[in-house]
């Protein structure tokens, strides 16, 4: 596929991942007495990406996440040279889905944004946990976030399913960090959201490109060093 059918894949892939997954959260996860709640939302991010991976993972790999585009080419899955539209492209995503989402959102009358499922530590985390277990738990979350998908991509592995097991894997990574980050592992989703939030997301966002890009590039350097071969 020519580079520009595959950045527009990867736009609309990450529009989708943050539609949902954030929109789960915003309109969704406390709505009286229905709120789908934490497990809800944990499931919607993990079905954004398994639906956009059956879609559009065969036109652009189906990242959709900065850290991963990372990781892949620190696995020696995907070109260093291809990061940067990538990574564009797969961050407009991520803002047009946030903006779409707030016209939704803010529709509702008494709207007030607030967090607007947004990334954060210490008083922004909804658990309140200071910065350091913050990064701590993004770095690993997304080392095997990145883990996950080398394996499940790999020429040797079941043909087919590896969607299945890569939105599984997000799932269960939302299940653990939602108390800890409110979850990123993806730095595009994160701006996204904190450019619409009313809190001081934008000034810890720092943190959510430092410790994914971090995480997902030791996750496929050790996939890489530890498993790697010719067959992938």
């Amino acid at each position: 596929m020519s580079i520009g059918k595959r950045v527009a894949a990867e736009f609309f892939g990450t529009f989708w991942l943050v539609f949902g997954g954030c929109g789960s959260a915003v309109l969704a996860a406390a709505f009286p007495s229905l709120g789908i709640g934490f497990t809800g939302v944990a499931l919607a991010f993990g079905l954004t990406v398994l639906t956009m991976a059956y879609a559009v993972g065969h036109v652009s790999g189906g990242h959709f996440n900065p850290a991963v585009s990372v990781g892949l080419a620190a696995g020696g899955r995907f070109p260093f040279g291809e990061l940067v539209p990538y990574v564009v492209a797969q961050v407009l995503g991520a803002i047009a889905a946030a903006a779409v989402l707030y016209f939704i959102a803010s529709g509702k009358p008494g709207f007030e944004a607030g967090g607007f499922a947004s990334n954060g530590y210490g008083e922004l985390s909804p658990g309140h946990y200071p910065l350091q277990a913050a990064l701590v738990c993004e770095i690993v979350m997304t080392f095997f976030f990145v883990f996950v998908i080398m394996g499940a991509t790999h020429a040797a592995a079941p043909s087919g399913f590896a969607p299945i097991a890569i939105g599984l894997a997000l799932t269960l990574i939302h299940l653990v960090s939602i108390p800890v980050t409110n979850t990123s592992v993806n730095p595009a989703r994160s701006t996204g959201v904190a450019l619409f939030a009313s809190t001081a997301a934008v000034s810890q966002l720092w943190l959510f490109w430092l410790a994914p890009l971090v995480g997902g590039a030791l996750g496929g350097f050790a996939w890489r060093a530890l498993f790697g071969d010719a067959r992938r």
